[in-house]
């Protein structure tokens, strides 16, 4: 209980803090940190918490991501790896020290408070069936970290998922890549008012705000778009939907790049550089932009973003755990020629 203590307490502050071989070509910095950081994890660990940690390069669990709170019954966590509470705090330091390594400033603010929110909905679903623990996020390497050869790693629990492979010092993927946020607005206790992932919705709403009637005609979809994929490979999105950037005015592209900054600047510099390249190289007229719902508070919404080489998809259409509607945000970056560096 000591143990857990100071880990909600290191996660509540930290959240008060402010060819597929694409990604590779910008990023072996980033590369050489994670791979460092990921050597110091695991000599860190007992022969026993290696044994939960590391799997072969090839095993199926690389792929085997999922973003909601999987669990065998309320003590058994439904996920493999090493969970944070399994954890000494030096271990815990350098579990940490991984993820900063694979995020940018933003982007571990952002995985951290993610990981706090379980403290609230742990006192807001205090009878409720599912787990909610900031101590089950769970670390897992895959194959031996290298400058040469394969492997990668993964940190993963509940609205947290990242995924990082490499081959030959390079990055060859840096998805999927998922943030959620339940609630998405804190709306009491000390932190009252604090929001997670401001930018991924409020930019998309001054979008569709930008548009003319004809551009709005083209971009509202009538259906919200379905519940953003896990335990796959690739996104199943078919064809890109609404408005693309080539209809757009110059003032409206410069408001789609921001928006899909909001995901991509969650990544180290050189990753997110490497990622918004392949988006211009594609071209960026080649870009859609669709919305359904409405842009009130309270109000159900989804969109996503679509071209050659990613998708971007959101959806806050739940209610929170304390029923306050549309404040659960679930926001995605994949890959459309294929996650973890498979090509489809």
């Amino acid at each position: 209980m000591v143990r857990l203590s100071r880990l909600l307490l290191a996660l509540v502050v930290l959240a008060s803090v402010g060819g597929v071989a694409y990604v590779g070509q910008a990023t072996e910095s980033s590369s050489s940190k994670m791979a460092q950081a990921a050597d110091k994890f695991l000599a860190s660990l007992s022969a026993e918490q290696k044994a939960k940690a590391t799997f072969s390069f090839d095993d199926e669990e690389r792929t085997n991501w999922h973003f909601i709170p999987l669990q065998d019954g309320h003590k058994n966590p439904g996920r493999k790896g090493l969970r944070l509470e399994e954890m000494t705090e030096e271990q815990q330091t350098a579990a940490r020290e991984l993820v900063r390594a694979g995020t940018s400033p933003d982007g571990y603010t952002k995985a951290t408070t993610i990981m706090s929110l379980e403290v609230v909905l742990h006192d807001l679903e205090k009878k409720g069936s599912m787990v909610r623990n900031p101590g089950w996020y769970f670390f897992t390497i895959f194959g031996t970290p290298s400058k040469t050869g394969k492997w990668g790693w993964r940190v993963e629990g509940h609205h947290l998922s990242l995924n990082f492979t490499f081959d030959g010092g390079k990055v060859v993927a840096a998805t999927p890549a998922f943030f959620g946020a339940n609630p998405a607005i804190l709306m009491q206790g000390p932190r009252k008012g604090s929001r997670v992932l401001p930018d991924a919705d409020d930019l998309a709403k001054d979008l569709f705000k930008s548009l003319d009637a004809e551009q709005k005609t083209a971009a509202f979809q009538k259906e919200q778009f379905r519940e953003v994929e896990g335990r796959t490979k690739a996104p199943k999105v078919g064809g890109p939907k609404g408005l693309s950037a080539a209809k757009m005015t110059e003032s409206q592209r410069a408001i789609l790049l921001k928006l899909l900054h909001a995901y991509t600047d969650r990544m180290p510099a050189d990753v997110a550089t490497a990622e918004m390249s392949e988006i211009r190289e594609a071209g960026l007229d080649q870009v859609y932009f669709a919305f359904a719902g409405g842009l009130e508070p309270g109000k159900p919404h989804t969109y996503r973003i679509q071209g050659p080489t990613f998708v971007v998809e959101f959806l806050n259409v739940q209610s929170d755990s304390a029923q306050n509607p549309a404040n659960h945000i679930h926001s995605a970056w994949r890959n459309t020629k294929g996650d973890f560096g498979l090509a489809q």
